[in-house]
């Protein structure tokens, strides 16, 4: 599980950490930064996809030319903090019984100024180092004039007076190189505990299904939901295969939307495409391309949450999009129940004030604002539990109440210009 990610000068983070729970909650104004947090988390993921530096940020184009992976939101240009040379992502992940704790330093080439390096990366298990490029106690102090990267290991055993070296490329993250290098022992001994982080990068989902998508019919056998809902048909006849899983969205479908679900049908056309077909209590069949968005989401979200793959997080882009308010407390359940059942996370960004109203005690302790601090292009994060009288105003008055009314913001431009004005006296 995720426990908190800290982002140094990336895009308009200066110094950001967040903490996140089984349901973590985001909010803030529009062009805030709250898209910029979903591409930190999309670079730690690309990494776990064995991509170098430059297919993380720019894209990745697949040998027979289709494109595997969108590149990051603004490029080389922009994804490092203006005026600055680098950005720096802390991320701290419970595996098993053990914590993780992974960083990863970006910065420009100084060999070659148009492309971006790994200028330092290390991981730390609980205190026990696995790997670092710039341990302490050994400074490394000609790290800066290599082109390659060198990165350390502990001592094993009682001979040798110093750690073990590898040598990278500094164009990759150095996680994905040792855990592919098969030269020495040393690195053998620490890629158990690599191959756990990279796969748990790469079980890191990112999802905004569009209902033109999920409209469409697909082929059999295909049991992966797309980040934009495709494969929708194929992914919902392979779960309701089981009855009852059939029983438990239908139910759901029931409860979320005024339709009277009955069960799921799924037809195949003569070129053994699979269409969805809705079947309502009377009978009657309600195809996808007439199904509602709503219910299109619905169904995406259902097929997700009650997938029984291994995913460990699901980031979505504004979750309650497209859902009426009297269904939003619904949803809630659902992702309380799922996130719970599956020990999956769940992060979304929202600007409903209706789905904050109603978190639970458990999802508000995790839920964060995003927001510019007046005269300055920088973003905060600030966990909601932290803003002043919070606690007491949320009872009063609701969060619904101080969202609309820009409460929460007034309240950061209060008391982070406070801090502003301290440091610089």
């Amino acid at each position: 599980m995720i426990s908190s990610l800290r982002l140094t000068n990336f895009k308009n983070f200066a110094d950001e950490s967040i903490r996140v729970g089984p349901f973590t909650v985001i909010v803030g104004a529009n062009a805030t930064g709250k898209s910029n947090l979903r591409d930190a988390f999309r670079f730690l993921h690309g990494i776990g996809r064995n991509y170098t530096l430059a297919e993380i940020i720019g894209g990745k184009i697949g040998t027979g030319g289709q494109r595997e992976w969108e590149a990051i939101r603004g490029g080389v240009n922009e994804l490092i903090r203006f005026g600055c040379n680098s950005f720096t992502l802390n991320l701290e992940i419970q595996v098993g019984e053990e914590t993780f704790r992974f960083g990863i330093e970006v910065g420009i080439d100084p060999f070659n100024p148009d492309r971006l390096r790994v200028i330092k990366e290390h991981l730390y298990v609980s205190e026990s180092m696995v790997y670092d490029s710039h341990p302490d106690g050994d400074s490394l102090q000609y790290q800066s004039i290599h082109e390659q990267l060198l990165v350390r290991f502990p001592r094993f055993g009682t001979l040798g007076a110093s750690h073990t070296e590898f040598v990278a490329s500094p164009e990759k993250p150095v996680a994905t190189q040792i855990y592919g290098s098969h030269d020495l022992m040393t690195i053998r001994r620490s890629q158990e505990r690599i191959g756990s982080l990279l796969d748990a990068f790469q079980r890191i989902r990112f999802l905004e299904p569009l209902p033109e998508a999920m409209r469409k019919p697909t082929v059999p056998g295909i049991n992966i939901l797309g980040d934009r809902g495709e494969n929708l048909p194929a992914v919902l006849m392979n779960i309701c295969n089981s009855r009852k899983n059939q029983s438990f969205i239908a139910d759901w479908i029931c409860e979320l939307t005024p339709m009277d679900v009955k069960e799921f049908e799924f037809l195949k056309d003569p070129s053994g495409l699979i269409h969805l077909m809705i079947r309502d209590g009377n009978n009657k069949r309600v195809s996808a391309y007439s199904a509602s968005d709503g219910t299109l989401r619905f169904l995406s979200m259902l097929a997700i949450l009650f997938d029984e793959s291994t995913n460990l997080a699901y980031f979505f882009e504004e979750i309650d999009s497209g859902i009426h308010p009297s269904r939003v407390q619904l949803l809630l359940n659902l992702i309380k129940a799922q996130t719970t059942i599956r020990n999956v996370q769940v992060l979304t960004t929202t600007h409903s004030s209706e789905l904050l109203s109603m978190l639970s005690d458990e999802a508000f302790e995790y839920a964060s604002i995003i927001a510019r601090i007046e005269e300055s292009s920088d973003a905060i994060i600030r966990p909601l539990s932290k803003l002043p009288r919070i606690e007491e105003l949320r009872a009063s008055q609701g969060l619904a109440r101080l969202l609309i009314s820009g409460w929460m913001e007034d309240a950061l431009d209060l008391t982070e210009g406070d801090v502003g004005e301290e440091a610089s006296s």
